[in-house]
């Protein structure tokens, strides 16, 4: 039975949250120390800033890849099972990328590490599971919240280990709290009660489409460096597209059969699901975009437009990443205060209107860093697009997670992970095209480090696409709030809740009539029979 304010278990839901930060806190201090030290990597391998990124899309393009089966395999055998399963080959692969002797190997081995871009989904999941829905959305903008946390944790940390002992240092000295990770869930967590043994796998279907997605992924990112019209880009492009004739084929197939589909369609038209994935894809790319050129501007020297005042000569510019790293905290520090206070005003002012102040409050912020000359300036405005960025994620996954029926939520979290991602593979090598193209005509660094332009095009290019996508929420049906779509007027809120009541919950249907029913496909409310 879906938790209620009466019968959920306090501390075992709390637990649930804590492991999740966790998990949150080690995966960032693996993958935020990378971004600080793509220069240094692209030295070490003797590669250019465009094709650096590589390392970046082979990640994304596996993680999209994988997402949907994943979470599948999560609805169907247990999403406690599969995410300890996840968490262990995710450790496994970052052993493995810390010994790259190359950086074709390396990009081979972050592939594998593509997968731990799905344990947040399923942690998601269970999270969402053990809490009563009217503490949903304080949950939520808890999680939200420990990614600044994350960030603010992992960032200096990182690019200390990586700068004073190399960036394969911080690789090997996360793995042991991998495994610790993956222990815990496997000791401390119980298994989803929302399971469906019984449902066969669409591998053929989840195939098409990953293979679709990865190749999609491959020839937005890696464009630059291919060239938009060589064969290799075209020729990846093509065949992911492709994919997805016979993925039609077999879906249409399977719908016909009656038998379940790797992903639901029906689902995923859904209006609030489709306006959460639009949303979160192009914060993903926003956020990606003006993240991988705010880290390069302030490692090149102030010539170029950056802020490495110590970067004055070819043999001087150290790259500095604990700097950067240290750079990056304001943007934390305003993610993690917004994200909490959106956690506690949410419920009682609706999703929308958070979630349109933020991605303009971002967009603004990324337009303002195009025209920062300082660093103490970009530091400052560093706030302004935290801020923003806290309160779109903490409002925003609500439309999601109250939309979705439980049964469905590991299916559902992991194709809005895929889009995430599909925005965030794609936002990174735009501005390492950008810097790419954009270099110094004139002085020491000409034709070696970018100019200014190409910082300004970058945190332009972010504010625009943010401020329009962000926009398709105005289109989406409200799930909070006091004026919320008809349709989710019987569910309970914090307002209804608050003070110690149980707030009331629709009865349950009638055996047989729930199957596609509109109020239980936007409710979530009811679990598996």
């Amino acid at each position: 039975m879906p938790k209620t304010a009466e019968t959920f278990d306090r501390k075992y839901a709390n637990r649930i949250m804590l492991l999740l930060a966790g998990v949150v806190l080690v995966v960032l201090y693996i993958e935020g120390m990378l971004t600080p030290s793509l220069p240094t990597i692209q030295s070490d391998f003797h590669v250019d800033a465009a094709q650096v990124t590589l390392i970046i899309s082979a990640y994304a393009a596996a993680g999209v890849a994988l997402s949907p089966v994943i979470g599948k395999l999560g609805d169907i055998h247990g999403k406690r099972k599969i995410m300890v399963a996840v968490m262990f080959t995710y450790a496994a692969a970052v052993t493995v990328t810390g010994f790259s002797p190359t950086f074709s190997f390396m990009v081979a081995a972050r592939t594998i590490q593509g997968v731990g871009l799905t344990i947040m989904p399923l942690g998601m999941s269970l999270m969402r599971e053990e809490f009563p829905r009217e503490m949903v959305p304080r949950a939520q903008g808890i999680l939200s919240a420990m990614f600044g946390i994350g960030f603010a944790i992992s960032l200096p940390l990182g690019s200390f280990v990586s700068q004073e002992y190399g960036w394969r240092w911080t690789y090997h000295s996360a793995v042991p709290f991998v495994i610790l990770m993956a222990i815990l869930v496997f000791l401390l967590v119980k298994e989803s009660p929302y399971r469906r043994p019984e449902t066969r796998v669409d591998y053929l279907g989840a195939l098409f489409l990953g293979v679709g997605l990865a190749g999609i992924v491959a020839a937005l990112s890696q464009g630059e460096a291919w060239g938009w019209t060589s064969p290799l880009t075209l020729g990846f492009a093509s065949f992911g597209l492709l994919m997805f004739v016979p993925f039609t084929v077999v879906e249409r197939r399977l719908t016909r059969l009656k038998r379940e589909p790797i992903v639901d369609v029906e689902m995923l038209t859904q209006r609030n699901v489709a306006v959460t994935n639009v949303v979160l894809t192009v914060a993903g790319l926003g956020m990606y975009l003006a993240l991988f050129t705010l880290i390069y501007q302030f490692e090149y020297p102030l010539a170029s437009g950056g802020y490495n005042t110590a970067c004055t000569s070819l043999l001087s510019c150290n790259f500095g990443i604990l700097a950067a790293g240290i750079d990056i905290l304001p943007l934390a520090l305003g993610m993690t205060a917004v994200a909490l206070v959106a956690s506690v005003v949410v419920s009682r002012v609706g999703v929308k209107p958070l979630a349109l102040a933020g991605g303009l409050v971002t967009a603004l912020g990324f337009a303002l860093e195009g025209y920062a000359t300082t660093l103490t300036t970009a530091l400052a405005i560093e706030v302004v697009v935290g801020a923003g960025i806290g309160l779109l994620n903490a409002s925003i996954i609500n439309l999601l997670v109250l939309t979705v029926d439980p049964k469905d939520m590991g299916q559902a979290t992991a194709m809005n992970n895929v889009f995430r991602n599909v925005g965030g593979s794609v936002g990174a090598p735009i501005a390492g095209s950008l810097l790419a193209t954009y270099l110094l005509r004139a002085g020491p660094f000409a034709g070696i480090f970018p100019d200014h332009l190409a910082f300004q095009y970058a945190f332009f290019i972010a504010a625009g696409i943010t401020a329009v996508g962000t926009a398709s929420t105005l289109v989406a049906e409200e799930v909070l709030g006091s004026r919320r779509h008809p349709k989710f007027a019987h569910l309970p809120t914090l307002a209804r809740a608050r003070g110690g009541r149980a707030a009331p919950t629709p009865p349950s249907p009638v055996p047989g009539s729930e199957a596609r029913s509109p109020t239980r496909a936007v409710s979530g409310l009811e679990p598996l029979r």
